[in-house]
């Protein structure tokens, strides 16, 4: 039988979802506006004759004959951009305010949470279009039922692409799209989970925007070339590796600033981050300035090798799950502590 207080508890996160969702409907509209010009660029593009990704397969010049493979682009270009507006979001929030910002920090949080919430339906969508580009396509003699099961299992399963730089793009962008799930929607949960724990599991969220990335610069056909498209990218990662920075020396909670964190654990985590961020940040610098960033070379009759195998995503990925789940027993335990003190 379900207490008085869990059907309270419940009834606010129902509630806060539904009104998380009602928000993120506007911004949904606004996602689909951006989407409908980044397809009617990439659409130009392809006519004119300026597409990388035409550069690349040639077979894909006629636009009229895969509107969906570039409607797949358009909203992964947009789920990334709006990847990047909710990590944003998320770090101001979660560190101390600044005299300069106006805005209400409830406010900051609800478009955080909303902006998630279109993130993870944009994702879906990209992912969505590409698997509808692959049943028109894949045809091998497979009858309906044959090439649904193929192109569910090359989109939707891990591993599961066959060949090519898709092997590891594809599964990046799987994983960061899977892990967006627990991680992005653990917040209406916190009233069951604990608050500790929910913290433990959404730091954890932004290895979904480096994935995002990741799969972007290997699979994202329209910045495999030297170019603005690609240079834009990288310039973008500069203000999210800054507000980490600013996030990790003045974080909002008074009890994750320096001199307050307890442990060995605590400490060592927090140097770790801040030894790790002005390096990534230093390399990000370096490579625009260089212009040198590993991409395709314009002209190359074959790329170069994989340079990551799936082998070693699948290892990492291990690696991150062990490390959640050492956080989550870490905060439950902390919680216990708590509780019986």
């Amino acid at each position: 039988m379900v207490s008085a207080k869990a059907a309270v508890e419940g009834a606010r996160r129902g509630v806060g979802l539904r009104a998380d969702l009602r928000t993120a409907v506007v911004d949904a509209v606004a996602a689909s506006v951006i989407t409908a010009v980044i397809f009617a660029w990439l659409y130009a593009r392809v006519r004119n004759g300026t597409s990388a990704t035409v550069a690349v397969m040639p077979f894909l010049a006629d636009a009229d004959s895969y509107p969906m493979y570039w409607l797949c682009q358009a909203f992964g270009w947009t789920a990334l951009l709006w990847a990047w507006l909710t990590t944003m979001l998320g770090l101001v929030r979660s560190a101390a305010r600044p005299a300069w910002l106006r805005v209400p920090p409830v406010a900051v949080e609800r478009w955080h949470r909303a902006t998630s919430l279109t993130t993870i339906g944009l994702m879906f969508a990209h992912a969505f279009w590409f698997f509808a580009e692959l049943v028109r396509v894949n045809e091998h003699g497979l009858g309906w039922a044959g090439r649904l099961g193929s192109a569910f299992v090359e989109v939707f399963v891990p591993g599961g692409y066959p060949s090519g730089t898709g092997r590891v793009a594809v599964l990046l962008g799987l994983l960061a799209f899977y892990l967006a799930i627990p991680l992005g929607l653990a917040y209406y949960l916190r009233a069951r989970t604990g608050a500790r724990v929910w913290r433990a599991l959404h730091r954890f969220v932004l290895a979904v925007y480096v994935l995002s990335v990741w799969h972007t610069l290997l699979y994202g056909t329209n910045v495999w070339f030297d170019g603005w498209p690609r240079t834009t990218l990288w310039l973008l990662q500069l203000p999210v590796a800054v507000l980490l920075l600013a996030r990790l020396l003045a974080p909002g909670r008074p009890s994750e600033r320096f001199g307050r964190a307890r442990g060995a654990l605590a400490v060592g985590r927090r140097v770790a981050a801040l030894a790790v961020v002005p390096a990534t940040a230093a390399v990000l610098i370096a490579v625009v300035v260089s212009g040198r960033d590993g991409g395709r070379t314009p002209g190359a009759r074959h790329s170069a090798g994989l340079s990551v195998q799936p082998w070693m995503v699948w290892t990492g990925t291990a690696v991150f799950a062990l490390a959640v789940v050492l956080a989550v027993g870490v905060a439950r335990r902390a919680e216990r502590a708590e509780r019986s003190s």
